[in-house]
This record gives C-alpha cells, sequence and structure tokens, in this order.
C-alpha cells in the first residue's frame, strides 16, 4: 500500500472514507437501490428550478455510494465497516460562470432550493470571471442505463465468507513462514444517475473490488525484517476477481505467479511469505546502470505517475498543482511534436476497458466514454480534457474523463485508465529476459518519488532479480531506479505481446483542493528499459 492510500485510509478510521454524512449500515442493506422513477422526479425539480433562476445549463447527479471494509489482522478481524452516503449535487452555468451546490436531503423542494442555490453562486462568481465557461457539445441521449458487468455482487456476498477468506489467507501465510500479516478487502458500489439540460438521464451502477495484503518475516537473530506486498490489481469487477481461476494466472520465468482478471489469494500469500523470507539473505544491489525488465504489476506505476498525472490537461495548464505539481508536457511541446518515447511506444487513455477501475458507460458530465491516444509512435498527440477544457486544445468534443467521488463533491477532471498499448511481434518474458546480457527483473509496485513537474522520478518495487548473460541469476535486495520521464519511454527496447497483457492501478489515487479520490487502471505488457541507473536503497545506522 503507498503512503497515499494509507494516509486516505488511516487518516478517517475507515469509517465513511471519503464520504461526507455517511452513516454505518447493515450489509443486507448494501444491495438495494434508489427507484428510478424517483431519482428522474428529483433529477427534473433541479433541473427546472435552476433553468427558471435563470441557469443555462444544468447536470444533477443523484448518487448512492455505498463501501464495505474488512480489515485482519492475523488470527483476529479487526474493524468491518458498511458505509452509505446519499444525495444530490447540482452544477449551473448562469452568466457564463459555474455554480454548485448540494443538498442530501431528496425531498423535491430541498432539491429545488439547492439548484436555485448553485444558480445564485454562479451568479456571484461570474462577477469575479474573465472569460465565460466554454462547453463542448453534448448530445443527449435520453433515458439510458449502463452496468458494470460483474457476474458475482461483492455486496451480496456474505460477510462470513469474506472474513473466512481473509483468515484463510492469513493462516496459510503463517504457516508458509511470515512471523505478520495482515488482510484486508475494499468493496465499492456507486450506484450514479445523472441528468442534464442537455437532454440525457443516465442510471450507471459501478463497482470497484480490491484485495490487499502485506506479509513480514522476521529474522529473530539480528531483527532484520522484510515485507511483501500482495501482487493483485484492484479492478472493476465484481466477487468472481477471487475465484482463483488458474486460467488466468501468469507465470514468470522465475517461477513468480502473477494474476489478470482471476486472484488466488491464498497462493500468492504462501508465495509471499516464502519470498519475503528469501528476501532477508538475498544479496543487496551493486548500484550502476542496468536493463530493466518491468512486469506490468510494476510498471503500471511508472505509468500512472510519468504520462497519466502529467497529462491531465488541468496540469499542463496549472489550474492544479495539489499531490506533486502540474506537469512538464506543456502545450507547446505538443505543437512541436515531442518526442515521449521511441517509435515503439503507444500509450493511451481509455473509460471503456472491462474489468478496468474507470470503466463506465458515461462520466460525470454525462459524456459517452471512449479510447484515445496521447502518445503515438513516441510522439505526444493529446492529453485528458473535460467539456470545458477541449476547446483549450482545439478539440470539439470531451473525452470523457470528468469524475467526482462524491455527490457532494463538485465533478472535475481526472485520469482516465491510461496504458502502454502491447508490442505488435510476437515476445514472451523469457524471450525477452535472453538479450539481456545485465538486468534486473522487478515484479509489483513498492515506494516512489517524483518531482513537482513530474519529470523526475524514483521507483522501487516488490521483487527484484538479477538478469545475468540472459538468464535470472538470483534474488537481490535494496533496488530502486531512477529516471527522467522522456529519457525512460526513449530507453524502451522491447515489449511483450498482447498475451502479457495485464491491469494494474490505483483504488484511491488522489487529487484536488480539497481532496477527491478516484479510481484509475494502467495496462502494459512486460517491458524492457536499456541502461537504467539503478540506486542502493539500504543504509546502515550507528
Amino acid at each position: 500500500m503507498h503512503r497515499r492510500d494509507f494516509l486516505t485510509i488511516s487518516g478517517v478510521g475507515l469509517a465513511g472514507l471519503m464520504l461526507p454524512y455517511s452513516r454505518s449500515i447493515a450489509a443486507q442493506e448494501l444491495v438495494s437501490g434508489l427507484d428510478v422513477a424517483l431519482k428522474k422526479a428529483i433529477a427534473d425539480a433541479a433541473l427546472n428550478a435552476a433553468t427558471a433562476a435563470g441557469a443555462s445549463y444544468c447536470d444533477v447527479r443523484v448518487g448512492r455510494y455505498l463501501q464495505q471494509f474488512v480489515i485482519t489482522r492475523e488470527d483476529k478481524v479487526q474493524n468491518v465497516v458498511n458505509t452509505e452516503s446519499t444525495g444530490v449535487g447540482i452544477r449551473v452555468i448562469a452568466n457564463g460562470a459555474w455554480g454548485f451546490a448540494a443538498t442530501r436531503d431528496l425531498g423535491v423542494a430541498a432539491v429545488a432550493d439547492a439548484a436555485r442555490q448553485a444558480t445564485a453562486i454562479a451568479k456571484a462568481n461570474s462577477r469575479f470571471q474573465t472569460a465565460p465557461v466554454q462547453l463542448a457539445k453534448v448530445t443527449g441521449v435520453g433515458e439510458v442505463s449502463w452496468k458494470a458487468p460483474v457476474k458475482k455482487n461483492a455486496m451480496a456476498v456474505p460477510l462470513k465468507d469474506k472474513v473466512d477468506l481473509l483468515l484463510s489467507v492469513n493462516a496459510a501465510a503463517i504457516k508458509a513462514g511470515a512471523d505478520f500479516v495482515n488482510s484486508t478487502l475494499f468493496l465499492v458500489n456507486e450506484q450514479k444517475y445523472f441528468a442534464s439540460t442537455d437532454g440525457s438521464y443516465i442510471d450507471q451502477d459501478v463497482h470497484r473490488i480490491w484485495a490487499p495484503f502485506t506479509v513480514t518475516a522476521i529474522d529473530k537473530a539480528s531483527g532484520k525484517f522484510r515485507t511483501r506486498d500482495g501482487l493483485s490489481a484492484p479492478m472493476g469487477m465484481g466477487y468472481e476477481y477471487l475465484d482463483g481461476d488458474a486460467s488466468q494466472k501468469y507465470v514468470s520465468p522465475n517461477g513468480v505467479v502473477n494474476y489478470g482478471k482471476s486472484y488466488d489469494m491464498v497462493e500468492d500469500a504462501v508465495a509471499a511469505a516464502k519470498q519475503a523470507r528469501e528476501k532477508l539473505t538475498a544479496p543487496s544491489v551493486k548500484p550502476g546502470k542496468y536493463d530493466l525488465v518491468l512486469d506490468p504489476s510494476h510498471l503500471w506505476l511508472t505509468i500512472h505517475e510519468n504520462v497519466g498525472h502529467p497529462l491531465e490537461l488541468d496540469r499542463v495548464l496549472g489550474y492544479e498543482a495539489n499531490y506533486a505539481g502540474t506537469s512538464f508536457a506543456t502545450l507547446d511541446k505538443r505543437e512541436q511534436g515531442f518526442r515521449y518515447g521511441n517509435e515503439r511506444v503507444n500509450l493511451f487513455a481509455d473509460k471503456i476497458q472491462e474489468g478496468s477501475l474507470g470503466g463506465v458507460a458515461y462520466d460525470d458530465e454525462g459524456v459517452k466514454t471512449k479510447q484515445w491516444d496521447l502518445v503515438k509512435d513516441g510522439i505526444l498527440v493529446n492529453y485528458q480534457a473535460i467539456r470545458d477544457q477541449a476547446h483549450i486544445i482545439g478539440e470539439k468534443e470531451s473525452h470523457g474523463c470528468c469524475y467526482a467521488d462524491s455527490w457532494s463533491s463538485v465533478q472535475f477532471q481526472r485520469m482516465a485508465n491510461v496504458s502502454l498499448a502491447p508490442g505488435k511481434e510476437k515476445l514472451s518474458v523469457a524471450d525477452m529476459i535472453k538479450d539481456v546480457e545485465k538486468g534486473i527483473y522487478i515484479i509489483g509496485d513498492g515506494s516512489f518519488s517524483i518531482d513537482q513537474q513530474r519529470y523526475n522520478a524514483q521507483f522501487g518495487g516488490q521483487l527484484f532479480y538479477e538478469i545475468k548473460d540472459g538468464a535470472i541469476a538470483g534474488m537481490i535486495e535494496d533496488v530502486a531506479y531512477q529516471i527522467r520521464t522522456p529519457e525512460f519511454w526513449n530507453a524502451c527496447s522491447a515489449i511483450c505481446d498482447e498475451s502479457d497483457y495485464r491491469l494494474g492501478g490505483s483504488f484511491f489515487d488522489g487529487k484536488g483542493q480539497p481532496g477527491q479520490v478516484s479510481a484509475v487502471s494502467h495496462g502494459s505488457s512486460t517491458a524492457r528499459f536499456d541502461g537504467m541507473n539503478v540506486i542502493n536503497t539500504a543504509r546502515n545506522i550507528g
């Protein structure tokens, strides 16, 4: 778990994670929803009131946000929390400026009052507006609905089954040599109803799941310890993700099992315990230049930090600087055909990949989602933009990447799924490693550090294996690599084919002030980067 995720979770004691006005609820309430007719009546009340008050545009989000957390350590359940947050968020344009208001009261009168308040706020804001809001055109779609293609609603699975799974994970890890282990199950269900004066009434049901764990092995003689986190990815799936389907496993050349659209948590915990203990005696890396072979379970985070965030248009424009600043990838670079990477590097954004965290049919502005290129054949070609930004980069349509983490939060530009396209020629990980004389194979994500324009960065990982003369020589430790973003992507010398493509992702990605969280996936196949600078992160105290 990354520092950003940990602070988000621990800072609020889990109950009501980023959910204003949340309340603890019984598990059986987690699967029911608001009546569609009621949501439409609420939306119409807001649209009519805002228009009557002078708004030229209005959109309404009626939202019910459900979360469940199950937290365990060794043979104990530490916490079980169910939360619900329900309400209405109303955004308007009046006199060319934005206004926003929200209410937890679902009564028609209260909603209409909130719409009038949003309009009054917009009119007040217009006095300080230097230029009117320009919205990219959206054609209303009428009444439509979309549900995430989950096979088993995780919210409906009995709590006992979830607890039994986590405790069995812990027991298996302890039996395999772990001294400590904690495991967690995070479940999210967003029931979102969007309506706008463009003529759309969009009902969506979004599901996400994440099952992280950490095992710790201790050398009791020296007090030295090592950890290994789980290799699962958070997914936009239901409980079927945890069924352990063997056909969805990827076994690396050194025997480490990685996971795609199915996850055997017990199997991974047993491997983690053994690998954490192996880390205790693994030799420390010798600093220097190495060719890096990066597994998708690791590479997703590098993509997230040095492609996903710096190509968010609000960061590029300087409108957003929270959580590590703005961006080096300024508009003039796109105009000049900036070489972000070499010709084999193709990076794309999308909100449509099935099973991804960001996969939905429409964003929170009612824009139908799609896929688009960010870096094509190594050249920077586009950014991620929403309706009121599209005109700045000469786009006629929004990219459909607007999102709010609650009905009470205003929607704004958030990262889409950003991924590295697989290689076009057939290439396995084993074939890739055969060409490496001096390198390191890295699996799993670890600590990271980035500068304020996401140009310089440093990344760790979970498992490191030295490569010598085309073969894996054994585990090493204390590895981190340093990069400059364009130099890194220009050093990409090989990408495995689509048979190796997998998703990683962030379940609690922070942005904004006040802060909001979103979930986003990043796909890739294993890729090689030549001549990277590797440092030794070990230190001696005393």
